[in-house]
C-alpha cells in the first residue's frame, strides 16, 4: 500500500486542534491500515519522527430526512504523537 493510499485526510475539529500543541494530530486513515503502516505513511509524507499511534474505528450516525433514514459512512482515525525532538507538521502550523 502507497503512503498517499494510507493518510487520506487531515482531521480537523475542536478538539484536534487542541492535540497541535502537544505535537498530537488527527488523520482520517484507510480501514484496512494497521499502526505500522500508518507510521511509515506518516513519517515518509511529512518527514517527521513518529512516537506513538492510535487508532480507532468511527462508526457512522444514524441520521434522518422525513420517514427515510440511513448511516453516515464509517471510518478510520489516526492519532499520531510526534518525537519531542521531532519537527512539526507545517500544514497544521498555520492553524493554531
Amino acid at each position: 500500500m502507497n503512503a498517499r493510499d494510507v493518510i487520506i485526510r487531515p482531521l480537523l475539529s475542536e478538539k484536534s486542534y487542541a492535540g497541535i500543541q502537544e505535537k498530537n494530530y488527527a488523520f482520517v486513515v484507510a480501514k484496512s491500515a494497521n499502526k505500522t503502516q500508518i507510521k511509515l505513511a506518516i513519517e515518509e509524507i511529512f518527514g517527521v519522527k513518529v512516537e506513538r499511534v492510535n487508532t480507532v474505528n468511527v462508526m457512522g450516525k444514524l441520521k434522518r430526512m422525513g420517514r427515510n433514514e440511513g448511516f453516515t459512512p464509517a471510518y478510520k482515525k489516526a492519532i499520531v504523537q510526534l518525537a519531542k525532538d521531532s519537527k512539526s507538521i507545517e500544514f497544521f502550523d498555520s492553524l493554531s
